[in-house]
This record gives structure tokens, C-alpha cells and sequence, in this order.
């Protein structure tokens, strides 16, 4: 049998050659490819091996490049340091990973999967980078309020800011009403934004349209008035300065 293996990095090459020959010792080992042009020269001048450990990311970039160039028709084994949740979407689509370092035992294990003739999965180029890309983020457009037996939503262009008080958290609207809402402040930094609304402090998140007035204040801090608000000592730490700077002249 023999194996390609295309990874970037000397010693973790070296060590799945080991691996490899300790559990299939009559296996030949082609040689390690490091890069994504090296790969695709190789493809080019040799016939296909009978299996590849594929590491994602190389040398000269990622290593999906070499199957738009040339055509890979060998079974694959992603080698790969990416979070469990990447991981968990190659578990769900069948298709065969080890997660770095590797461990010997799950390594014998897909190489049993190959050496029972399970056949690769027929998903795309295109799909396999898209399980790879982190989910792009979702914020909420609408937050649920309740006015004595009644519910009713707040539209998050509505929203002047939000601020705790009292062990509550409050939503007020751009005509000045305030609404109780079921979420801590910390929760809704994350639920909201972050290009419309700015954590202040721990007690604020404000919206853009609700910063009023911005001075400066002793010790290189600010100190903010907001629409609709009586607290006027709202002030912003020297830490979070220029992170609020940009996100004001963004």
C-alpha cells in the first residue's frame, strides 16, 4: 500500500509515518509534501496513491488549493487542528479526520475504515470548505418585553441602550420607555450587534444613535451622556477608550 502524506510540519510528519508503519507495517511511505505547489506538482508527474493523510493547513496555504488544480481521486484523511465543532461536522458528513496531535488508537481506527473498503462520501470541494468556516454570527433583530399580562416585541432599531439595575436588566427605547428583560447584561453584549451597540461599562450597552455628548475626564478616561438618561456619570475606562473610538468613527 501506498501513502501519501502532505503536511507542514516536519516532526508531526515524521511521527504519522511511525504511527502509520507500526500499524501497517508493509506500507510505503511515498514521501511528505509540505506545500500546496509541491503537492500539485507531485499530482502531476505521479499516479494516484492509495491513500492520503492530508493536513488543512501547509506551508503556502490551505490545502484545498491542490484539488482545484489538479485531480485527487485517492481516499483521503484529514489531519487537522481545528475546534470541535468543525470536527463534529466531518463526524456528521462521514468523512474521515484525526484531530492533532494524533493519537495511535484513532489512527488505527480509520485506518480500519479504509482497509474495510468504505468509500468516500459524495460531497463536494465546496461543501468540505464550507464545514470548515466558522458559522457566520446572527444577532437578534427583536427583544421580547412584558407589560403587566401582555407581550410585546422591541424592534432592535428602537432600542436607545440597555442597562442593569438593581440585579435587573433593562432595555430603553429611543422614546425614552423602559422594559424588563429576561437576559443579563453580559447576555445581551453577545445577543446584540457589535456595530450598533458598545459595551461602556459593566452597567451599559449603548447604541450609536444614543451617545449624546462624549468629554474627556480625569485619569484618560471618558465620560458619556446618553439620550433619555439621567445618569451622568457613565463613564468608559482607559482600556476600553480605543476600542470605543473606533467604534464611534467606524
Amino acid at each position: 500500500m501506498k501513502i501519501l502524506i502532505i503536511e507542514d510540519e516536519k516532526p508531526a510528519a515524521r511521527r504519522l509515518a511511525q504511527l502509520i508503519l507500526e500499524k501497517l507495517p508493509g506500507a510505503q511511505i511515498l514521501l511528505n509534501l509540505d506545500t500546496v505547489s509541491g503537492s500539485v506538482d507531485w499530482f502531476n508527474k505521479n499516479p494516484q496513491p492509495d491513500l492520503i493523510f492530508l493536513d488543512i493547513q501547509l506551508a503556502d496555504g490551505i490545502s484545498f488549493e491542490v484539488f482545484e488544480k489538479v485531480k485527487v481521486t485517492a481516499p483521503i484523511i484529514f489531519c487537522t487542528a481545528y475546534d470541535q465543532y468543525a470536527i463534529k461536522a466531518f463526524k456528521l458528513n462521514s468523512i474521515d479526520y484525526l484531530l492533532k496531535p494524533i493519537d495511535p488508537e484513532e489512527l488505527g481506527q480509520a485506518l480500519d475504515k479504509f482497509q474495510a473498503g468504505r468509500k468516500e462520501p459524495a460531497i463536494s470541494l465546496e461543501q468540505i470548505k464550507n464545514l470548515l468556516q466558522p458559522a457566520a454570527k446572527t444577532f437578534k433583530n427583536r427583544f421580547l418585553v412584558k407589560i403587566g399580562e401582555r407581550i410585546q416585541t422591541v424592534d432592535i432599531a428602537d432600542v436607545a441602550f440597555f442597562f442593569s439595575e438593581d440585579k435587573v436588566t433593562l432595555l430603553q427605547t429611543k422614546q425614552g420607555k423602559k422594559y424588563i428583560i429576561d437576559y443579563t447584561l453580559d447576555e445581551v453584549d453577545d445577543m446584540v450587534s457589535p456595530e450598533l451597540f458598545f459595551r461602556l461599562n459593566r452597567k451599559y450597552i449603548s447604541s450609536i444613535g444614543a451617545i449624546k455628548d462624549v468629554f474627556t475626564y480625569s485619569n484618560s478616561r471618558l465620560k458619556i451622556h446618553l439620550e433619555h438618561c439621567n445618569d451622568n456619570d457613565i463613564l468608559i475606562s482607559r482600556e476600553r477608550m480605543g476600542s470605543f473610538k473606533d467604534w464611534l468613527g467606524q
